[in-house]
């Protein structure tokens, strides 16, 4: 049951979220030939679903309301945001402005306040909603579990929304600091590009690190390189970052913390770095570098 059909006086129902959109080529792989006119959407429900005429007129009273999408558009409208124990209810409509049908896969959805701060992130498998008609908006209800609410919301302010993860819809690409590109070769940048794909990237709100190479110095520093890998959708600054490498035998080699000055690692992006650890702080003599990783030191 959608939580504004538990509400004894329907009357009550006004859409409190705006609308977020997307282009249909960034979800879809999709762009229709177009005119720039508005597209109506007419309102299309789940064929499992079974309404009542009343929650159906409550449905087209909103979706009568509804802002002209424009061409080549995927969007959310959000309508009524309720909690539910430790979850989140979101109800919203999902809406198709091509003139084809549509069906969606797994994708990222954040929930935002109305200053664009997320308040929660979920992977939804949209294919649930089965196909959605050509110019239409179909509603539907997205719970966000406790695990997933980043930050508390204030459910009596409007101006809420729930958007697709641009960013994850995106490759996950490589981010090269200024210095980095001044520095490197073609050859290098190539590399690093060819490494970045190959890989699995990290997951919506995973931040790893992967490590490239591992050498000594001639005057016995250990110098590192590794990637700094960021699948949020905000971009990471990092001031401070304690490091310890292990190597194949997975015995540790060095520990150390670094320092760093206006260093961000951007949204879906890896970022090559390198730190260098003195030969003073090494634990380990003739270490094993056939298979080796670097790790953050977590506080215990």
């Amino acid at each position: 049951m959608l939580p504004f059909f538990k509400r004894k006086n329907k009357g009550q129902v006004t859409k409190t979220g705006l609308d977020s959109s997307v282009s249909s080529e960034d979800l879809l792989d999709i762009t229709e030939n177009s005119y720039n006119e508005e597209v109506e959407t007419s309102l299309s429900f789940h064929p499992g679903w079974n309404l009542s005429k009343e929650q159906e007129y409550v449905f087209r009273f909103l979706n009568n309301d509804l802002t002209p999408l424009k061409p080549n558009q995927i969007s959310l409208a959000g309508v009524e945001l309720e909690r539910e124990g430790n979850t989140l209810q979101v109800t919203a409509f999902v809406r198709n402005s091509l003139s084809k049908s549509i069906k969606l896969g797994e994708v990222e959805l954040l929930l935002l306040d109305n200053e664009k701060n997320t308040m929660a992130q979920k992977q939804f498998d949209l294919s649930l909603l089965d196909k959605i008609p050509a110019r239409s908006s179909r509603p539907w209800m997205f719970t966000f579990e406790k695990e997933t609410i980043v930050s508390d919301l204030n459910l009596e302010e409007n101006g809420w929304s729930i958007a697709f993860n641009v960013s994850s819809l995106q490759p996950h690409r490589l981010d090269l600091a200024e210095s980095w590109k001044e520095n490197i070769s073609e050859d290098i940048k190539t590399k690093l590009v060819n490494i970045v794909n190959s890989v699995p990237k990290p997951k919506p709100k995973e931040f790893n690190i992967m490590g490239i190479s591992a050498k000594f110095l001639e005057n016995g520093d250990l110098n590192t390189t590794v990637l700094l890998r960021n699948g949020n959708h905000k971009g990471i600054s990092i001031q401070q970052l304690p490091l310890e490498v292990v190597d194949a035998n997975n015995e540790l080699v060095v520990r150390g913390a670094f320092k760093l000055e206006d260093f961000e690692v951007k949204a879906n992006t890896s970022k090559p770095w390198s730190f260098i650890f003195p030969k003073e702080m090494i634990q380990k003599e003739s270490p094993d570098f056939s298979k080796w990783s670097v790790r953050p030191i977590l506080n215990k």
